[in-house]
């Protein structure tokens, strides 16, 4: 069983407008993988995520 290298990101994106971030472990740091996290994370919930970006944490 291999795994998969991560590297630490942080996700900018706003919550119902209001800015947010989250830190993850991705892969690659897409905006796909990211907005996957952030559904991960906020579940089924009717709340918008708009304005994702995504950069390597420091």
């Amino acid at each position: 069983m291999t795994v998969a290298q991560t590297t630490k990101y942080v996700i900018k994106y706003k919550l119902n407008g209001e800015r947010r971030f989250e830190f993850a472990q991705l892969e690659n740091g897409t905006a796909e993988e990211a907005k996957a996290a952030l559904d991960a994370l906020h579940g089924q919930s009717d709340d918008v995520i708009s304005d994702i970006s995504v950069s390597k944490a420091l």
